[in-house]
């Protein structure tokens, strides 16, 4: 009899094993719904190195900083990540064309422009430039916000300009950053030149996205970007609860950042170069949306109620990333850059205002706006005020990127033809 109920409760525990080890597979199954937010790659936006430019041996100092993010994008793509491209920043410009006339600066940023593209080409690999900001301080010269019109009309070179620090807005800089804009978008082609500048508030150095990117040290230091919009598509698909969504997405963005720092670290110990930190900020680009993920959350067209609660989940789990964070650290809103977002804007359930409520709570402020070519510098420098307000009140970063179009006019549709830009409706602004 003992026997007999021995096997008995043998075979009952291999059919509840089987069971068990059946009900692990179909888990084992759902999971990747689950953990794909933490487990899907996402592209690395931007390695960005900081260099202190030497006019006269720049060559040689952009060749010691590709070596650097050649050797960080090599071991990201060991990986398994794909990475899109490699930056380098500088100082800000004025220094290093010091006592040079406006026509030799000009032949010297052509040259350098030249200089990049071509390695890009041989090494195949976008490689960005960024020759910082013609104003850091409202008593820096204002000549040299006339130059980087010219630059940026010329060149694919990227810059800005600081309208607001620690010590308040900068109120010529922003009527500078204004004219700037509009030089750009009279004389460049097609008015893209505005693409490539930013009027940047409260933004500490060694930011990895462009514009806005800049440093004022010794140089040899870099950072890392991620494209990590869809990390919050992930996320944003299987919860609409906002402190699980904040703990789902933390624990998304840092299983990657967590690559970031320990990779930035080996190629610190390796090079010499300093690694100065991650931006966790999820950056979209086109379909890798996250004016789509943001729908996902709220369950309504972005600029519907729930907009500001998402994107102020967005930052809380953005800033909550254990590691050593730098440049925006918030949530990016590209207009143009984002295909959800363009269509919304051009459907017009979200505006200007719109977009300052929700960096009241995130980042990064203004980006990719279009606007009437008729625009006036007077309109701009009043938009610019605004976003550095409100930068300076909350103490964040901030930045307005503004994009009028020649010939263009409330009602029509932007025609710019920049392979990184969704074309949207042109709206009329407040009078």
């Amino acid at each position: 009899m003992m026997r007999t109920a021995f096997k008995y409760s043998s075979n009952v525990w291999q059919y509840v094993a089987a069971l068990l080890m059946l009900a692990g597979c179909m888990a084992a199954q759902a999971q990747p719904a689950a953990s794909s937010p933490a487990t899907a790659r996402p592209n690395v936006r931007a390695i960005t190195a900081f260099v202190r430019l030497d006019r006269t041996n720049y060559k040689q100092q952009v060749a010691d900083a590709l070596s650097v993010l050649g050797q960080a994008r090599r071991a990201f793509e060991q990986r398994g990540y794909t990475v899109q491209s490699v930056r380098i920043t500088t100082q800000p410009f004025p220094d290093y064309v010091r006592g040079l006339s406006r026509e030799q600066a000009l032949a010297f940023f052509r040259e350098y422009d030249d200089f990049l593209k071509a390695e890009g080409k041989r090494q195949r690999i976008e490689i960005a430039p960024n020759i910082g900001p013609a104003m850091l301080n409202d008593n820096d010269d204002p000549a040299m916000a006339d130059l980087l019109g010219e630059v940026l009309s010329t060149t694919s070179l990227n810059a800005s300009l600081h309208v607001a620090g620690d010590d308040g807005i900068h109120w010529k800089s922003v009527r500078a950053a204004a004219h700037v804009i509009k030089y750009a978008e009279e004389h460049s082609p097609n008015s893209q030149g505005t693409f490539n500048f930013a009027a940047t508030a409260m933004l500490q150095p060694y930011a990895p996205f462009f514009p806005g990117s800049y440093h004022s040290g010794a140089g040899k230091q870099f950072s890392i970007g991620f494209e990590g919009a869809g990390l919050v598509a992930g996320v944003f698909a299987v919860t609409r609860e906002p402190h699980a969504a904040t703990d789902q997405l933390t624990r998304a963005i840092a299983a990657h950042a967590r690559v970031a720092d320990e990779i930035g670290n080996q190629v610190q110990k390796s090079t010499g170069w300093k690694y100065m930190g991650f931006d966790p900020t999820p950056a979209p680009l086109k379909d890798v949306s996250i004016g789509a993920a943001i729908e996902s959350f709220t369950g309504a067209r972005f600029g519907s109620s729930g907009t500001l609660l998402a994107a102020s989940v967005i930052t809380q789990a953005v800033k909550a990333v254990p590691v050593k964070q730098v440049g925006y650290a918030g949530l990016m809103l590209p207009v143009m850059e984002d295909a959800r977002l363009a269509q919304r804007w051009t459907e017009g359930t979200y505006n200007l205002d719109s977009l300052l409520a929700y960096s009241a709570v995130c980042g990064t402020g203004l980006d990719t706006i279009p606007l009437p070519g008729e625009v006036t510098e007077e309109q701009m420098a009043r938009i610019i005020g605004d976003m550095a307000a409100l930068a300076f009140k909350w103490h964040k970063p901030l930045s307005a990127r503004l994009q009028p179009e020649t010939g263009k006019k409330a009602g029509d549709m932007t025609a710019f033809d920049d392979p990184y830009l969704v074309n949207a409706k042109i709206h009329p602004l407040p009078e």
